[in-house]
């Protein structure tokens, strides 16, 4: 079920939140359990019982390590359920794609042709799978205490909110709030609710306007690509992929924050960054953070020495790579930011330059920097929205390969003259001050300017959303697929 659907809007969502705030505190904890699992199951049919199986096994580690009396015990519970939650992922996301890696092997060394397995990937399970690895992480660290309480536990993996697609909430973030009396109902839905309603907007107004433009260049043959085709298909889905991803974490922050709870931000204008590392802490800070605490850091981080930094950069990047699909082209679009990461820490002017503020940096330089980081991201996406390798480099060829300079027909009836206003404008986005992040200034600031904008998504840009919805056809948010 996608926040962007009637259903949704006018039935789950009121309904689910009229329950929850009206039945006493104690039992508003089952009523988001129970509801959040109901929200994965109309969607994700049958596959529930995946994530019923992950939730059993990891609540039960979570048991034991809290309660193992040695160090040898609590390491055994820990790897136990570490290798069950990663052979899960790797099971269900990645078997296909190994399996025909085997089979084109077997091909070109001339054998015959081997099994192919077909795996109906389980929505959301590289979110849910690294809420539960932080989980037993965190428990085992000693930095939070196991939940015993089982509906508690199913709050935490389960919540829709973040279920389908983040943020990914480390359970030390939240393990608090899960035991907090939530009793500002007004307060809550008050802040909330104008959240949500950006992210709506975000999604539905901008993201969804502009893919058809997007999908006409990604989805033809390269050789039919002018150059001007390629850089605004490219740039269209650079836009959508923000607007559509910044738009589902701004519903959910919304969403939770309307059911009591805080979760981290998500998003912190990544297309103002400076450096690649800089776009790195504000693109999916989420994944970024978990990949810090739970990868990089154990494997040394920038404690191993020049090239063993350079190397846990790489692994970081190569799982963050995997971790968004089983594609090469997602391999080499993580071994491509990885690379940029490597070169910004061989040249000590890029690495340095996130961590200035703009007026040490000077606004020729600031601009200098923004432009290259944003072409630089730019060119990325290219594989990561690209069905296959070739499609990429052919597309990457169209752009810098002069191939004439007017549009090819699907790429000219694809962008209307609406379309190309919403890119046009979308692309502002590009030169707002660096610190502007609207989400939190309509969630948490007081000032004029704020009060404003939020009676202003609330009274015009929510319903508007809400009649594109119901007016316009399913579009499901990007990031569901991984």
């Amino acid at each position: 079920m996608s926040f962007a659907t009637p259903v949704f809007l006018w039935v789950f969502m009121p309904v689910a939140l009229g329950v929850y705030w009206l039945l006493p505190p104690r039992h508003r904890n089952a009523v988001l359990a129970i509801s959040s699992l109901g929200f994965y199951a109309y969607g994700a049919k049958g596959q529930v019982f995946t994530l019923l199986a992950c939730i059993a096994a990891n609540y039960a580690a979570g048991i034991a390590i809290d309660r193992a009396d040695t160090d040898r015990a609590r390491n055994t519970a820990l790897t136990i359920v570490v290798v069950f939650d990663v052979g899960m992922l790797a099971y269900w996301k990645y078997a296909g794609f190994l399996s025909r890696q085997v089979d084109a092997l077997a091909e070109l060394i001339g054998n015959a042709s081997t099994p192919i397995l077909h795996v109906a990937l389980p929505i959301g399970i590289s979110f849910f799978t690294f809420h539960l690895l932080s989980y037993v992480i965190d428990v085992w660290r000693g930095r939070s205490a196991a939940l015993h309480r089982p509906l508690d536990f199913v709050t935490y993996i389960a919540m829709f909110p973040q279920l389908i697609a983040g943020p990914i909430v480390r359970f030390h973030e939240i393990n608090h709030q899960l035991s907090e009396v939530r009793t500002r109902r007004t307060d809550d839905l008050a802040a909330g609710f104008p959240r949500f309603a950006w992210g709506l907007c975000k999604k539905v107004m901008v993201a969804d306007t502009i893919a058809p433009v997007a999908d006409a260049v990604f989805g033809q043959p390269a050789g039919r690509l002018t150059t001007t085709s390629a850089w605004i298909g490219v740039l269209a889905y650079t836009l959508q992929i923000y607007f559509d991803f910044s738009g589902y974490s701004d519903m959910a922050i919304g969403l939770a924050r309307m059911f009591g709870f805080r979760f981290p931000e998500n998003f912190a204008r990544p297309y103002s960054a400076v450096s690649i590392t800089d776009f790195w802490r504000r693109w999916h800070m989420s994944l970024s953070r978990w990949f810090r605490d739970y990868v990089y850091v154990p494997l040394g981080g920038n404690r191993s020495g020049t090239i063993g930094t350079y190397r846990n950069l790489y692994i970081v990047f190569l799982l963050t790579g995997l971790w968004h699909g089983a594609a090469w082209t997602f391999i080499v679009w993580g071994l491509y930011h990885g690379t940029l990461l490597v070169y910004e820490r061989v040249r000590p002017s890029l690495r340095g330059a996130h961590g200035l503020p703009p007026e040490d940096l000077g606004h020729a330089r600031e601009a200098w920097l923004r432009v290259r980081a944003f072409f630089l991201v730019l060119i990325g996406w290219v594989f990561f929205r690209a069905p296959g390798l070739d499609r990429a480099l052919g597309i990457l060829e169209a752009m810098f390969l002069p191939n004439g300079f007017g549009l090819d027909l699907a790429t000219d009836i694809a962008l209307t003259r609406e379309r190309l206003t919403v890119i046009v404008l979308a692309s502002g986005v590009l030169l707002l001050p660096r610190g502007l992040v609207v989400g939190r200034v309509l969630d948490a600031s007081r000032n004029t300017w704020a009060r404003s904008s939020r009676l202003a998504v609330v009274l015009v840009g929510a319903p508007l959303a809400a009649l594109l919805v119901a007016a316009g056809t399913f579009s499901p948010f990007l990031y569901y697929q991984f």
